[in-house]
C-alpha cells in the first residue's frame, strides 16, 4: 500500500499509536486503541513511521498553527497544500484531516512531543518540519508574533536548543538579517575556513539526499527552500568579503 494509502486509510494510526494515531482513527472514522495496560502507546520508529510522521506531523502542526493568529486563512491552507503533496483523489479527504487537526482538543504540545520522539534520531527532518511550518506561516505576507512564540515553543519540544531556533528562524524571517547566522558560522572565520563549511552545508542539504534516502516529496521540497536559504546567505557573505 502506499504512504497515502496507509494514511487515509487509517492503518497508518495503529502504527503510530499516541495522539497522531488518534487523529488518524478520527480522520478514517474509527478509534484507534491509544491505551496498553494504562500507558499511552506510541509506536517504536520505523522508517515508514518516521515517513508518516513527518507528513502527518506537518499537517497537524500547521493546522493548528494556523490558528495561532487568531485566524485561518486561505492563504495558509493553500501553502501547506504546497508543502503537503495530496493525490487530486485524497484531496478532500486530507483538508478533512486538516480540519479536523485544527479544531482536535488535544493541544499542539501533544503532537510536538510525539513527533519530537519519532524523529529523536532525525533531527534533520524535524528541522524539515519546522522550515515547512515557517513556510506555512509567512502565507500571509508575515510571521506573527503569536506564530512566532507557537514556533519557538514547536522548536522547544523537539528538543531544539535555542541557537538552533535562532538559526533556523533567520531563514525565514529577518531578525538582525545576519547571513552568518543562517549559515552556523562565526564571523572570525577565515575565507578558505568559510568556503569549506558552505560548501559542507551545500552536501548536507541537498535535496538529492532527501531523495536517497527515501523521503517523501515534501521533505525534498523543504530542502531545496533551504537549500535556497543557504545559498542566498553564501552570496551575501561573498559579496561582502569579495570572494570569489
Amino acid at each position: 500500500m502506499s504512504l497515502w494509502g496507509t494514511i487515509i486509510g487509517g492503518a497508518a494510526g495503529f502504527a503510530l499509536g499516541g495522539p497522531l494515531g488518534g487523529l488518524l482513527g478520527a480522520a478514517a472514522g474509527h478509534a484507534v486503541d491509544l491505551y496498553r495496560d494504562g500507558e499511552l502507546a506510541e509506536a517504536e520508529p520505523s522508517d515508514n513511521t518516521r515517513k508518516i510522521a513527518f507528513t502527518i506531523g506537518v499537517i497537524a502542526l500547521s493546522a493548528k498553527m494556523a490558528k495561532a493568529d487568531g485566524v485561518v486563512v486561505d492563504r495558509e491552507v493553500r501553502a501547506f497544500e504546497t508543502i503537503v503533496e495530496v493525490p487530486p483523489g485524497e484531496r478532500d479527504r486530507v483538508r478533512r484531516l486538516f480540519d479536523l487537526a485544527k479544531e482536535t482538543s488535544d493541544g499542539f504540545e501533544a503532537y510536538a512531543r510525539q513527533i519530537g520522539g519519532l524523529l529523536k534520531d532525525e533531527p534533520a527532518l524535524l528541522e524539515d518540519v519546522l522550515d515547512g511550518l515557517f513556510h506555512i506561516a509567512k502565507a500571509d505576507g508575515a510571521v506573527h508574533d503569536a506564530e512566532f512564540a507557537y514556533l519557538r515553543e514547536v522548536s522547544t519540544l523537539f528538543g531544539f536548543p535555542a541557537a538552533e531556533f535562532d538559526r533556523i528562524a533567520a531563514r525565514h524571517v529577518r531578525r538582525g538579517d545576519d547571513p552568518y547566522l543562517i549559515l552556523k558560522a562565526d564571523r572570525a572565520m577565515s575565507d578558505d575556513e568559510l568556503k569549506r563549511h558552505y560548501r559542507r552545508l551545500v552536501a548536507e542539504n541537498h535535496p538529492d539526499r532527501e531523495i536517497a534516502r527515501g523521503l517523501p516529496p515534501e521533505a525534498v521540497k523543504i530542502a531545496t527552500e533551504r537549500l535556497a536559504a543557504i545559498n542566498a546567505a553564501w552570496e551575501r557573505i561573498a559579496a561582502e568579503r569579495n570572494l570569489r
